[in-house]
């Protein structure tokens, strides 16, 4: 398993913790490793459930277990999981959180399913080159995200997940072509100047909807009258309209500084204070928030920030939070690990022997 940093270390390199192991010995035997807990491997099982997902269970679970009980298995999972102990976290919140994630997670016993995950393809065009991200997320700590692009929109999932948005969800998406043209620096601090900024195109970005809406309705009618349907005309003059606002968005980007001084305004909060003071562009962007169990899920607007090809940021603008990303640079491979066509035939191997 591949841990991130403790919080909020962005830059720091990912952790490696083995979570179980296989041998494959002569005479088409093997056998399944546990590594969870502190008391060394022991039994465990490994079954494909379908292409691209196996599930591994645990048949010694009282090996996780410690003779201090709960509290001392939660504190030991506390120094490896956030690098600190209890005492070291005087918020309130903060501390509900990380026990409610302490549950969740030591309730399985390494009894998990693991899916493979498939990195986004790269363009040329892409504003960086898309693949995995550590952000800041508040008091839940780091997170993993995976960039990805799609034509004038980028959008960043969760990979991991936490009590308000699980993994799976798009937490950020990136509107492309809608620059931000961020106010000098001195007025940048001024946390309602940024503010009015974003809601101005969150507004122009509605009435842009709007208008789409009601042009492919007219298309729609068109369509349904004429025998000979009247949508190229319509659709011409809609992708003119595309290749107008793609080309804007090149111009925008192409016109760019190299860099210009950043700093987050008053009033923001920022797990990492260690941010780059300098970024290449800005872009309107929603970030998904939701409360506790993923209830009542809203996209508020927010300013995505980019700081260089392996650095960007959100600013939530409805939380007044700052999420700082950086990439993961791992090749999630050690020295022992097979290949995945290996590690594929291995399980093969596996499930024919538990037949």
């Amino acid at each position: 398993m591949y841990l991130p940093p403790h919080d909020p270390h962005v830059d720091d390199p990912m952790r490696f913790k083995p979570l179980f192991r296989i041998h494959l010995m002569e005479r088409k035997c093997a056998t399944v490793e546990c590594m969870y807990g502190h008391k060394g491997p022991h039994n465990g099982h490994i079954q494909i459930v379908k292409k691209d997902e196996f599930s591994t269970k645990c048949n010694q679970t009282d090996h996780h277990r410690m003779s201090g009980g709960r509290q001392e298995e939660f504190r030991t999972w506390l120094r490896e999981e956030w690098g600190r102990t209890l005492e070291d976290i005087f918020h309130e919140h903060m501390q509900e959180l990380i026990l409610m994630k302490f549950i969740y997670t030591s309730q399985y016993d390494n009894c998990l399913t693991y899916r493979r995950i498939y990195l986004p393809p790269s363009s040329p065009d892409d504003l960086i080159k898309p693949g995995l991200f550590k952000g800041t997320y508040g008091s839940h700590g780091l997170e993993i995200v995976m960039l990805s692009f799609h034509g004038k929109k980028a959008k960043g999932t969760k990979i991991t997940g936490d009590p308000n948005i699980p993994a799976g969800q798009q937490t950020v998406e990136i509107d492309l072509a809608h620059p931000l043209q961020l106010p000098d620096i001195e007025n940048l601090r001024d946390f309602s100047e940024l503010s009015r900024i974003v809601l101005e195109v969150q507004e122009q970005v509605r009435r842009e909807e709007q208008e789409e809406e009601h042009r492919q309705e007219e298309e729609d009618r068109s369509q349904q009258a004429a025998s000979q349907p009247a949508a190229k005309p319509l659709g011409g003059e809609g992708a003119e309209g595309e290749e107008t606002a793609a080309g804007a968005e090149g111009t925008a980007q192409n016109k760019a500084p190299a860099s210009q001084p950043f700093v987050l305004p008053m009033g923001v909060i920022s797990r990492n204070e260690d941010y780059p003071r300098t970024c290449r562009i800005c872009f309107y962007g929603t970030g998904l928030i939701a409360g506790h169990g993923f209830t009542s899920p809203e996209r508020t607007p927010g300013v995505f920030v980019l700081f260089d090809d392996d650095r960007f940021g959100f600013i939530w603008l409805e939380l007044k939070s700052f999420s700082l990303y950086s990439r993961i640079k791992v090749s999630f491979q050690n020295a022992e690990a097979p290949s995945r066509e290996a590690f594929d035939e291995m399980l093969k191997n596996i499930q024919s022997l538990a037949t």
